[in-house]
């Protein structure tokens, strides 16, 4: 027995309720959609069946409607003519069709009415389907969206401030390690690049300093 046919007799927002509780509601939604236009497809059928009905009881009595009308026109000329069998046969058979036509009418006014009552069960089933379409696009967005945040939530559960910020000093305090071997690396590079003629040309160059310092001090000598 189908989804759909278990719980036919429940309102769709019944349904919503229970598919939204279980664990996988698209699943649940798709197999709920797939049974829905199996009976639709089962619906369908039956109420084309009844109109078929209606129609056939419908030509019939307006068959016999048509022959009561025949054979009352007949029955009239017949009387002109002084015919009185012709007349009395005529209007035998007007009144066998006219019981045919009531009956015929009495069945197709039963088979319209039934044709009428399926073709709005029909429409009501069509309206359910498409608002179990359009939930089902709701219940994706949502349950995609709800599964993101799992995922994320997860994430952020492995996620600690404390060892980020702890991890980060780490990485600071190795950089600037760094930074300070290559700085004494480039000094020692420096150091041992020197030749001899830079390291007298770096002496005069003290030198010179130190003779403009005593010049300079010289002129504010206090004479006696």
């Amino acid at each position: 027995m189908s989804v759909f046919k278990r719980l036919r007799d429940l309102t769709l927002s019944n349904v919503y309720a229970l598919i939204e509780k279980a664990e996988d509601p698209i699943k649940l939604t798709d197999q709920y959609i797939r049974d829905m236009q199996e009976d639709l497809e089962d619906a369908e059928k039956a109420v084309a069946a009844q109109i078929a009905l209606e129609k056939k009881f419908k030509q019939l009595y307006e068959e016999q409607a048509q022959l009561v009308e025949k054979r009352g026109e007949q029955a009239h000329i017949a009387a002109q003519a002084q015919n009185i069998d012709l007349a009395r046969r005529a209007l035998e058979e007007k009144k066998a069709a006219e019981a045919k036509a009531a009956e015929y009418k009495t069945s197709f006014d039963n088979n319209k009415a039934m044709a009428d009552n399926l073709r709005g069960k029909l429409d009501e089933m069509r309206k359910q389907l498409t608002d179990m379409k359009n939930k089902r696009e709701t219940l994706v967005a949502r349950y995609q969206a709800a599964k993101a945040q799992e995922h994320i939530n997860k994430s952020l559960a492995g996620f600690s401030s404390d060892s980020a910020s702890a991890g980060l000093k780490r990485m600071e305090e190795k950089m600037l390690q760094a930074e300070a071997r290559a700085e004494a690396s480039n000094e020692m590079a420096q150091s041992k690049g020197k030749s001899l003629d830079d390291e007298f040309a770096a002496l005069g160059k003290d030198k010179a300093v130190e003779d403009e310092l005593a010049a300079l001090l010289k002129q504010y000598e206090k004479k006696e």
